[in-house]
């Protein structure tokens, strides 16, 4: 006979043959066999399991760039303002049909792209609309790079207008990754806000908006103080906003692994969030490499879950009381430290002389770059050996490789030192 066509339908025929066995004196075999089935389904649909998706910045830049040449007279994308990109984007989601008539010509990354919307329509039709998570931009610097992404999704069915206006079938998460982003990350999201084509969309969506924090980059970029720190404030930041725009925000944390990857146990990393910023829902990758130390048994496996919900729980006390807030104090004392903190690595990464040949004789990066474990290169650009261009994983993880651990505590001392120095009351 035919295939089901949605997960729901073969539920639905699955309860009804359990019920039926329940009714037949048969509620051995309906609560056992054809029960078991019931979860399976319940848990995996026909899709196993959520995939997000995820695409550097510049890789939609590009693709919108070659997209809008197929329209007559208009300016290179590449070259206008923020506000222009902006401007033109909306009037393309704005527009009903397509935006161009006929797809130019386009560079193999533009059109592998495309083939990969193209790719998540064509999943959501024939498998489930529960196969895909939400889209995670890397590397985003501007509004635009958001609303990109939105026009390509238009471009191959998976937004547009419906009876009750704009809508999109994925959910786009922005990546804050440098420290530069991550402090003018509010900014970004405000020109987004205020933009009534984004808000209309986000409307769709229950008004969640998800926002991705990344914890290597920001190490990598500025030292470890300055990561934590600028990741602290940025969630302040997320907060302040989310309640000034009547919006609800998840915070995504690509974090995990070893320290310099914000690793660390996970009650401990939940409970350690700013005040009254968690509300009630969190979300954090889990890297490869520590995958089989948590997950590879069961009773390891729910105490994960067990530790992870309790520090969720106890998270967002916000949500029943009243949150203390933070010391002003400390406050004052941590933005001195992180400044010191990143002026000292930054002085050792970037202005001494010899750091980066001393970088690649003394970690195994060379040899992590010739093994088949990771989903991109270890630089963006061949034979660039300039710290620019490592992208922030390879280097914690040569720097751990080669028991330096650098990223996890270099400047952090210094910064201590000098904040203590001739004023022993601090000690």
């Amino acid at each position: 006979g035919p295939a089901y066509a949605a997960a729901e339908d073969f539920l639905d025929d699955l309860l009804l043959v359990r019920d039926s066995l329940r009714g037949h004196n048969d509620g051995y075999i309906a609560d056992n066999e054809v029960q078991e089935i019931i979860w399976l389904v319940q848990t995996f649909g026909f899709h196993l399991a959520n995939l997000d998706i995820r695409q550097e910045s510049s890789v939609h830049s590009r693709t919108i760039a070659e997209l809008f040449a197929g329209i007559p007279g208009f300016a290179n994308y590449l070259e206008l303002s923020e506000e222009a990109r902006i401007l033109a984007l909306s009037d393309a989601l704005r527009r009903p049909g397509p935006l161009v008539e006929q797809t130019p010509d386009l560079s193999p990354m533009a059109a592998e792209t495309c083939a990969m919307f193209r790719c998540i329509a064509q999943l959501r039709r024939e498998v489930s609309t529960a196969g895909f998570g939400n889209y995670v931009i890397s590397m985003t610097h501007e509004a635009s790079h958001i609303m990109e992404v939105l026009v390509l999704a238009k471009e191959f069915g998976l937004a547009g207008w419906s009876r009750q206006g704009l809508y999109s079938e994925i959910a786009i998460t922005p990546l804050f990754e440098t420290i530069h982003d991550l402090e003018r990350m509010d900014t970004v999201m405000s020109t987004l806000l205020d933009n009534p084509v984004y808000t209309k969309i986000l409307s769709s969506q229950d008004d969640i908006q998800e926002v991705m924090l990344g914890y290597s980059d920001s190490c990598k970029d500025g030292g470890i103080l300055s990561s934590s720190w600028s990741l602290y404030q940025a969630q302040l930041r997320l907060a302040a906003l989310a309640d000034k725009r009547k919006i609800r925000i998840r915070v995504f944390h690509g974090r995990g692994g070893s320290v310099g990857r914000g690793g660390g146990p996970t009650y401990e990393a939940i409970l350690a969030q700013p005040p009254d910023t968690v509300r009630g829902q969190i979300k954090i990758t889990e890297q490869g490499e520590v995958l089989s130390f948590k997950y590879a048994n069961l009773e390891t496996a729910v105490y994960e879950l067990t530790v992870g919900t309790a520090g969720l729980i106890k998270a967002s006390i916000g949500l029943v009381r009243s949150a203390s807030g933070d010391n002003p104090d400390h406050l004052k004392i941590m933005a001195e430290l992180t400044q010191t903190g990143e002026a000292v690595y930054r002085d050792l990464t970037e202005s001494t002389p010899g750091f980066m040949d001393y970088f690649y004789e003394a970690t195994p990066l060379n040899e992590i770059a010739h093994m088949n474990i990771g989903s991109r290169p270890s630089h963006r650009q061949r034979g660039d050996r300039s710290m620019s261009s490592i992208r922030a994983i390879p280097w914690i993880f040569a720097w751990a490789q080669s028991r330096h651990v650098l990223p996890a505590w270099y400047g952090l001392g210094s910064a201590l030192a000098r904040w203590r120095e001739d004023k022993p009351e601090r000690l």
